[in-house]
């Protein structure tokens, strides 16, 4: 069956919210896996990303992208299209979208402004024999590959990560029963899409961790650095919890210990943190260094003692998946402090790779850091534990070709029917 899937290449379009975006490596890695495995992928974003720092993997994917207006004569040649040849399909979509998104304010606004440019999507996907469509995000990316599924009969899927899946499931059952699969990330998160969408949807709802590339974030020793070096790489949102690191470290400088805290990343409450450093008890201590490019992330984990997120669940629902950047900390073999939170009880083993905290809880963490700081041996272990944890469930090619399979599933249905679990599995593992 491996040769199989080697001799019957796949075409897929994917469709995210926006492309290129610095804090989703998930996406990009996963695009990047895929291509090297011989999968033939179309990128078509909703909006285009203009950001000054980007990853040097994107420049190339860019340009072959397919990024929209709002409006354009392509697009109304798709429409015209649609409306002369298929106004059925044309009109049953616009009204299943509008009135599956109708209550919300958010979702309906956006499902307008997708609309057109969804459209066109369907008709270039058609025209350049795109086999199968994969959304990433549950929210408007997933609407316009049901548009073009609606419009085009073109199979798809899509994966439901953290906040999209948490804040609100919006249409979220129609998407995946219209679906011929859905991936999720966590067990935690498949549990939540079942519970929305009935029992009968859980075989069709996949769990497929997101990965890294072992060979990139490679294992380094417990570093023997004159000062402890914390480390924290997140984009500065509430739901990534920042402030109450910063009060951990006060806690820590109050009891005497040496150590430097770095804040890598962009965001909104940039400023705000920014600010609560600066009033702080250790701001001499504290260096924020805005968003960087993977290789430099990785030049900042070679040097980390220990990486921390403290993450919380925000009032609006707003929480994780499982942080990626987590995943690159523990490859590297950096002890890893996070929050008991969604998924990431699935990643982290409390006090076996890495230690788990509850949320906002400030002593917790600055306790789980003072036991980093004093004890060599433990960090050893834990840093053993979790590479090890990251080579068996979520190594980036191994779970790429799992999406593949499923991909091959979707597109060629006769040949993988043919195979249960087992056989695939062991497609998979022999790829």
């Amino acid at each position: 069956m491996s040769n199989f899937m080697e001799s019957h290449p796949i075409k897929v379009g994917y469709i995210m919210s926006r492309f290129p975006k610095l804090t989703e490596t998930f996406i990009l890695n996963e695009i990047l896996a895929m291509r090297k495995q011989g999968v033939e992928i179309e990128i078509y974003p909703l909006l285009r990303e203009n950001q000054k720092v980007v990853h040097a993997e994107t420049l190339q994917l860019v340009e072959h992208a397919h990024f929209h207006p709002f409006i354009s004569i392509p697009i109304i040649k798709a429409h015209l299209h649609y409306l002369s040849n298929s106004p059925v399909k044309y009109f049953r979509v616009l009204t299943e979208v509008l009135k599956g998104t109708f209550g919300s304010l958010n979702f309906f606004v956006g499902a307008l402004g997708i609309f057109p440019k969804s459209v066109r999507f369907a008709y270039e996907m058609a025209q350049s024999n795109v086999q199968h469509v994969h959304a990433h995000f549950a929210t408007h990316p997933t609407v316009a590959a049901l548009i073009v599924h609606r419009l085009t009969g073109i199979p798809f899927s899509f994966t439901a990560h953290g906040s999209d899946l948490h804040k609100e499931r919006r249409m979220l059952a129609r998407k995946v029963a219209a679906s011929r699969f859905a991936v999720t990330i966590s067990d935690y998160n498949r549990d939540m899409m079942v519970k929305e969408s009935g029992e009968v949807s859980r075989a069709k709802i996949k769990v497929v961790h997101c990965g890294v590339e072992p060979e990139f974030f490679q294992f380094e020793p417990v570093k023997q650095n004159d000062i402890f070096q914390i480390l924290c790489v997140a984009s500065f949102e509430e739901v990534k919890g920042h402030k109450y690191l910063i009060q951990a470290c006060e806690r820590l400088a109050r009891l005497g210990y040496e150590f430097e805290c770095h804040f890598v990343g962009e965001g909104p409450l940039r400023s705000t943190i920014e600010k609560q450093i600066d009033r702080s008890e250790c701001a001499a201590r504290v260096h924020v260094h805005g968003g960087k490019p993977r290789n430099e992330v990785l030049a900042f984990l070679k040097q980390a003692d220990v990486k921390v997120l403290a993450s919380v669940m925000t009032a609006n629902g707003k929480r994780e998946g499982i942080p990626v950047v987590l995943m690159e900390a523990m490859a590297c073999g950096v002890p890893v402090i996070s929050s008991r939170i969604s998924g990431i009880p699935e990643l982290v083993e409390d006090g076996v790779s890495g230690f788990l905290v509850a949320p906002r809880n400030v002593e917790a963490i600055s306790k789980a850091l003072e036991r980093l700081i004093q004890d060599t041996k433990l960090r050893h272990s834990l840093s053993k534990k979790a590479r090890a944890k990251i080579e068996a469930e979520f190594n980036l090619h191994k779970n790429a070709r799992e999406l593949r399979c499923l991909f091959c599933d979707a597109v060629y249905p006769d040949n993988m029917s043919a195979l249960d679990s087992a056989a695939k599995m062991q497609v998979i593992n022999s790829m």
